[in-house]
C-alpha cells in the first residue's frame, strides 16, 4: 500500500515544489518594492539580504563542511569570491531598479540573463550557437525594446533608469551564474554558496557604508521585509531549485523560473496599483518567449556535444 503512495506521490512532489518555489521567488520584487516605499534605500535591502542569508547558512556549514571549505583550492576560492562580487552587482543594480521602474518591467528584463549565458559563451568561449538561440536573442531584444517604449513617458520615477539597471543585474547575475557553473563540478553546494554568499555581502556593506546607507535605525517593518528577503526568495526559493533539478530536467525548471516575472507583476497590480500597460505586456511576453526560445534552443546543443 505505502508503496504504491510513494509511487504515485514521488515524481508529483518535483514538481509541486517546482511551483512553491517559483510562487516564493516571485515575493522577492514585492517585498523590496514594501521596503523600498518605507524609506529604506535599496542599497541597505540588497545588504540585509544577502548579510542576514550568509549569517543563517554559517554554521551550517561550519558543522557540515568545514573539511571541504578546507580542502578548496586558492583558485577556486577566489573564483568563488568573483562569483559573489557578481552576486553582489546584481543585487545592486536589480534591487536599485526597483525604486525607479514597475516591478513589471524590472522582474520582466531582469530574467533575460538566459540570452547573456548565451552571448558570453559565443564571443568569449568560442562555442557556435544554434539559430534557435539567435531567434530568441532577437525576439528579446524586441521585447526589451517595448518595455523601454511604454517606459517612455514614466514620469519623474525616471523608467528608463530602471530598466536600465535591470539588464545590469542580468548582466552581472550571468556572470554569477557562469561561473557557478564552472565551479559547481568541484565544490558542494554549501560551501560554494557560503563563499559566494558571505563576499556579496561584504561587497554589499562595504558600498552601501561608503554611500552614506546603514542597516541601523530601519524602520522595524523594514527588518521584516529584509529578513523575509533572505529567509523566502534567497533561502527558500533557491533551494527549492537546486533541489528540484536532481528530479527534473534543467530546460524545464529554467522556463518554469520565467514565472516569477509574471507572478511578481501580477501582485503588483494589486499591492502597488501599478497597472500593465499594452505595449509592457506585448514586451514582457515576447521576453518570456525568447528567453523560453534561447533556453530550449541551448539545451539540447549541450546534451548532443556530451554526447559526442
Amino acid at each position: 500500500m505505502f508503496e504504491g503512495i510513494l509511487f504515485v506521490k514521488r515524481p508529483v512532489l518535483p514538481y509541486i515544489v517546482l511551483f512553491i518555489g517559483v510562487l516564493i521567488a516571485s515575493t522577492s520584487a514585492i517585498l523590496i518594492t514594501a521596503a523600498i516605499n518605507l524609506g529604506v534605500a535599496p542599497l541597505s535591502v540588497a545588504a540585509g539580504r544577502i548579510t542576514l542569508a550568509a549569517l543563517i547558512i554559517t554554521p551550517i556549514v561550519l558543522l557540515r563542511s568545514r573539511d571541504e571549505l578546507r580542502r578548496i583550492s586558492q583558485r577556486d576560492f577566489m573564483l568563488a569570491a568573483l562569483s559573489g562580487i557578481c552576486l553582489a552587482a546584481h543585487f545592486a543594480t536589480w534591487i536599485s531598479s526597483l525604486a525607479y521602474t514597475s516591478v513589471a518591467s524590472s522582474t520582466a528584463l531582469v530574467t533575460t540573463n538566459p540570452v547573456f549565458v548565451a552571448l558570453v559563451t559565443w564571443l568569449v568561449f568560442r562555442q557556435r550557437l544554434a539559430w534557435g538561440t539567435w531567434l530568441g536573442v532577437l525576439v528579446t531584444v524586441l521585447g526589451s525594446g517595448l518595455i523601454a517604449l511604454s517606459d517612455r513617458s514614466g514620469g519623474g520615477s525616471n523608467p528608463l533608469l530602471g530598466d536600465l539597471l535591470a539588464l545590469l543585474g542580468a548582466m552581472t547575475v550571468s556572470g554569477y551564474f557562469l561561473l557557478g557553473r564552472h565551479l559547481r563540478s568541484r565544490i558542494s553546494l554549501l560551501p560554494y554558496i557560503w563563499i559566494v554568499y558571505s563576499t556579496a555581502a561584504l561587497a554589499l556593506l562595504l558600498l552601501a557604508t561608503l554611500l552614506g546607507h546603514s542597516l541601523i535605525g530601519l524602520p522595524p517593518l523594514g527588518y521584516l521585509l529584509i529578513l523575509g528577503l533572505a529567509l523566502g526568495p534567497q533561502l527558500l526559493g533557491h533551494t527549492a531549485f537546486n533541489w528540484v533539478i536532481k528530479y527534473l530536467s534543467p530546460t524545464l525548471v529554467t522556463v518554469a523560473i520565467l514565472g516569477e516575472p509574471i507572478g511578481s507583476a501580477l501582485m503588483a497590480i494589486f499591492l502597488f496599483d501599478q497597472p500593465l500597460m499594452p505595449l509592457q505586456i506585448a514586451g514582457g511576453l515576447l521576453l518570456l518567449l525568447g528567453i523560453g526560445v534561447t533556453t530550449l534552443a541551448e539545451r539540447p546543443a549541450k546534451a548532443t556535444k556530451k554526447g559526442t
